[in-house]
């Protein structure tokens, strides 16, 4: 397995930290609003990503964090009358109803920022102890960014020229204009903790070094995120992490591309968002996963209601040919003979293919390409008189361990695809009633009004079956 690691700029073959099992840490969002498209896809990559190597047998901890302490979210507080504590709470519980749509696996840790302040300012006084933090006398904390050789690593920025573009204000007391803070003195009406250094609160970066090590240990295996958190939350994490513990971090950093909107990034900075929940009242939460997921997670990619319609499209083929095999399986009596070998091998091209692009760095197109070859193969064996209802059980299996990995439930509105199946059963056979009645006027009506429904009829030899049209 291949994964492009942003530290080195190249793939990587895997090997984790410790045998048979996989350590993720994702940042999540600061919460003082509702997610837009743009948070979503990290949110949807690295849940993928968590999918396919469970798929592969690995022992899979995911942690992936709320920032709760923060300037945005004091911000909304005062906007609404609120403490910062109700503001973050109320997105959060927003965050997992929008996500739960996604069908985004719970993390095994979602560890908030408010409640790991122990571990925070443990954390800071072991880098003042270490040489790489100093504190103010205003009881701010700050990271000495010249003190750690390495600094830029991640980002390939060079640390003369962010020097040159630093500003200074004028009562600036930090040592360099590159330090960052790490802890950050009381101010009158914001959230407040005691420390070593008097009453604050954590700087944005110090928060995820902490907690990753936290739950996944000095050194785990893939840290992920958007690719706007390289620099500086990415890189800052690193300065910090390595610096206290003279290890790496992570060893493998992975970033998403972003979404565009013209092929300008999508931000809340610019105005050009989206909410998830705006696209999600328009369109079901597996058309919108299936669309994240249609382009290589690094690539960027472009929004318009039109490429989602587009996915739409394309997962119904997919369903269509699924829910043909689990009609077929009620049906099928025949044995094994040629189709069935010919499918068999099939089915095994499908799982190479998918494996091979998911091992190449999770290339969601070429693994989504292995699923509609899938479906096709599917259809095709189905075009037969007969079948053999081992191998439709196999083919279904070999449906639902791919789908998995995408995230794609095609027997969640099972209720709903019951209910369908039986009033299209009802209609099938009054049809049928009103054709041996030589009502072939009624039966030629019921055809025409279930084709304007995008609902499609074909008689064969073995009965009449219906699928919606692609």
């Amino acid at each position: 397995m291949k994964i492009y690691n942003t530290l080195t700029r190249q793939k990587e073959t895997f090997t984790p930290v410790h045998e048979g099992e996989v350590r993720m840490y994702v940042c999540g969002p600061t919460t003082y609003n509702y997610i837009h498209l743009g948070n979503a896809r990290p949110i949807v990559v690295f849940d993928t990503v968590r999918r396919y190597f469970s798929y592969r047998g690995y022992d899979v901890t995911y942690v992936s964090n709320f920032t709760d302490v923060d300037d945005k979210i004091i911000n909304r507080s005062h906007e609404e009358g609120k403490t910062a504590a109700e503001v973050a709470q109320f997105y959060i519980d927003a965050y997992f109803e929008d996500t739960g749509k996604l069908n985004i696996l719970p993390a095994d840790k979602n560890p908030r920022v408010s409640d790991h302040m122990t571990e925070i300012i443990d954390f800071v006084q072991e880098l003042i102890d270490a040489g790489y933090a100093y504190a103010l006398d205003n009881g701010d904390v700050y990271f000495a960014v010249r003190k750690y050789e390495d600094y830029g690593q991640l980002s390939g920025r060079n640390i003369d020229d962010l020097m040159a573009g630093a500003r200074v204000d004028v009562d600036e007391k930090k040592h360099d204009p590159l330090d960052f803070a790490l802890w950050k003195s009381a101010k009158p009406g914001e959230p407040a903790w005691d420390s070593p250094w008097g009453q604050g609160r954590p700087g944005w970066h110090i928060e995820c070094s902490a907690m990753s090590r936290t739950y996944l240990g000095q050194t785990f295996d893939i840290h992920g995120g958007g690719q706007d958190l390289i620099f500086p939350h990415h890189e800052n994490e690193i300065a910090q992490s390595c610096s206290a513990s003279h290890a790496d971090m992570a060893r493998y950093w992975m970033h998403n591309g972003f979404i565009t909107i013209n092929e300008e990034k999508m931000s809340k900075s610019l105005g050009n968002f989206f909410l998830l929940r705006e696209i999600l009242d328009k369109f079901p939460g597996d058309v919108v996963r299936y669309y994240l997921l249609s382009v290589h997670y690094r690539s960027p990619l472009d929004f318009d209601d039109e490429k989602i319609a587009a996915a739409a499209r394309g997962l119904d083929r997919l369903k269509n040919a699924y829910h043909n095999l689990l009609a077929a399986q009620a049906k099928a009596q025949g044995t094994a003979g040629e189709a069935e070998a010919s499918l068999r091998d099939q089915l095994q091209a499908v799982r190479a293919a998918f494996e091979a692009g998911m091992d190449d760095d999770f290339n969601t197109a070429l693994g989504l390409s292995a699923l509609f070859d899938l479906a096709r193969d599917v259809n095709t064996y189905l075009r037969q008189d007969s079948h053999e209802k081992a191998l439709l059980e196999e083919a279904q299996k070999c449906f639902d361990d791919l789908l998995y990995v995408f995230g794609l439930d095609f027997s969640a509105n099972k209720a709903d695809d019951n209910l369908a199946d039986d009033l299209m059963a009802l209609l099938i056979d009054l049809r049928a009633q009103a054709r041996a009645d030589k009502q072939f006027a009624l039966a030629d009506a019921i055809r025409d009004r279930l084709s304007d429904l995008d609902i499609i009829l074909e008689d064969g030899k073995n009965g009449t079956t219906w699928k919606k049209s692609n």
